[in-house]
């Protein structure tokens, strides 16, 4: 049934391609994507759809069909799995985690596949289970940068739904002197996010950090404070 399922898909997605969008995404990311050139929205929309044929199915029976259409290695179908793994929220597990886990080792190569899966279905396992930031603070001594990254943009949804501002910034201590740029990035876009709601917490510690903070990710934490503590930050 899945080999059926995922050949349909196929071949709507394949009615769905848009050449020139195919050529632009190539400019998002610094490796080659294998993709078929269907715009994101498309792609959610149709999701939405198939999903219809498996929802009444065991969650363990849809996280296969994911795994199936995540080994194709095409970004679109990539979309599909992640997104069909967070309509399976109210089932989570805590062992569920280690299942993204194995994901983020073997389907993930680009910055945005990380962050779609990290930034929904794993956001939401953490964010239903905290105890499970301990797995991210050892993301953060990991040789895959997509972990490194991971470990923080995964906290982005638990920011935006409670209170976990001191484990945010253990995890930005964490990977603070990380070399690599996406999770520069990743970290600096969780400050970001955190200092919403925590804006004094996020300039304090940017002021306390700032001589040695990469400026990639100190110019992503400040995004959102007031113009006069960007300047004041800014200023080395």
């Amino acid at each position: 049934m899945e080999e059926s399922l995922i050949a349909k898909i196929e071949s709507e997605l394949l009615e769905m391609v848009d050449e020139d969008y195919k050529e632009d995404v190539q400019n998002y990311f610094n490796n080659e994507i294998d993709n078929y050139g269907v715009r994101t929205g498309e792609v959610r929309k149709l999701a939405r759809r198939y999903y219809g044929e498996i929802k009444n199915r065991p969650k363990e029976d849809i996280f296969e069909v994911c795994e199936e259409l995540l080994e194709t290695g095409i970004s679109e179908n990539r979309t599909i799995a992640f997104q069909w793994a967070h309509k399976l929220k109210a089932q989570y597990e805590t062992d569920d985690f280690s299942r993204f886990e194995g994901w983020v080792e073997r389907y993930v190569n680009n910055w945005g596949a990380c962050d779609d899966l990290c930034t929904h279905a794993l956001g939401e396992l953490v964010y239903q289970y905290p105890d499970l930031i301990e797995n991210l603070k050892n993301w953060c001594g990991s040789d895959n940068s997509w972990k490194r990254r991971g470990a923080a943009v995964t906290m982005i949804y638990s920011i935006m739904n409670g209170e976990v501002l001191d484990e945010t910034l253990e995890i930005a201590d964490l990977l603070f002197s990380d070399e690599e740029d996406l999770v520069q990035k990743g970290y600096g876009w969780t400050l970001k996010e955190a200092s919403k709601d925590h804006p004094r917490a996020v300039f304090d510690y940017v002021m306390d950090n700032k001589k040695e903070m990469p400026r990639t990710s100190l110019r992503y934490a400040i995004e959102k404070l007031p113009e006069d503590w960007q300047d004041k930050a800014m200023d080395r």
